[in-house]
């Protein structure tokens, strides 16, 4: 199946809201409150502990079921993102891309290959042929920082309309380019390292978040107990910490070559000599 997807900005906020509704859900009826349920009429008539209705536990269960298919299918490791973006128009638009690429870092999200759009061809005209050279350019560039296959696509000289438009589109692409490709997946939170240093001289925990694209002034760190909300420019992702780093604090973070490194060490009142 293929989504003809809106900018990465809105794609992003659309498949980050499973996982934002299942948070909600267990701040609303934590996993504790949903194993009282059994002693709801003893707790309500003893205790005097008020227990939600057994619809909202009703409901509750039938939306974690849905947002954990949904879950499925967004988070599987087949499912990939085909950024398109037009000819490559200068370092802001360039810019606009890396970022756009550590925001799908963020969420987990394999870019499986980049569409360069609206390439314009060589010619006699010196104003046409200097802008083909600087796109050559700027598409070079894009290859070496990017490793995944870039398609290209020229410019039709108007909108494509009707089957002959598509078909002369896809003849430029390559008989390959609808195939799936092996590009590296991207990790999930589930699946970054956390590095166990405390035996070393740094007497830390790190917890390695890969964000190819980042910049460093782009970055903004936030610990919520155990929830850490990390942002990427225009990106956010509120992240759970794993167990070993509840028990810790937030010592420092640096980004080095497209990895995040947040160094934790532990609390010495929660952490066992």
């Amino acid at each position: 199946m293929v989504v003809d997807a809106p900018p990465v900005p809105e794609l992003l906020a659309a498949l980050a809201l499973p996982e934002q509704l299942d948070r909600y859900l267990a701040r609303l009826l934590p996993e504790q409150r949903q194993a009282a349920r059994a002693l709801r009429p003893v707790l309500a008539a003893f205790a005097g502990v008020p227990m939600p209705a057994d619809w909202l536990f009703e409901a509750r269960n039938w939306a974690a079921a849905e947002l954990a298919a949904i879950r499925a299918v967004v988070d599987a490791p087949g499912t990939t993102v085909r950024l398109v973006l037009d000819a490559p128009a200068g370092p802001l638009a360039a810019q606009a891309l890396r970022t756009a690429r550590a925001g799908l870092a963020l969420h987990g999200r394999r870019v499986e290959s980049l569409t360069v759009n609206r390439l314009l061809p060589d010619g006699a005209d010196p104003f046409l042929s200097s802008l083909h050279k600087a796109q050559q350019r700027q598409l070079a560039a894009l290859r070496l920082e990017w490793d995944t296959p870039v398609v290209e696509l020229p410019q039709l000289g108007r909108e494509p309309q009707g089957f002959a438009d598509l078909a002369a589109l896809a003849a430029a692409a390559g008989p390959d380019a609808l195939l799936p490709t092996a590009a590296p997946e991207a990790a999930g939170a589930a699946d970054w390292p956390v590095e166990d240093r405390l035996t070393g001289a740094e007497q830390a925990l790190v917890w390695l978040v890969p964000l190819p694209g980042a910049e460093r002034a782009d970055l903004d760190l936030v610990r919520r107990g155990d929830e850490l909300a990390l942002g990427v420019g225009p990106y956010r992702r509120t992240l759970t910490l794993p167990s070993a780093l509840r028990r810790c604090t937030v010592a420092g973070a640096a980004l080095r070559d497209g990895v995040l490194a947040l160094r934790f060490v532990p609390d010495p009142a929660l952490w066992p000599r």
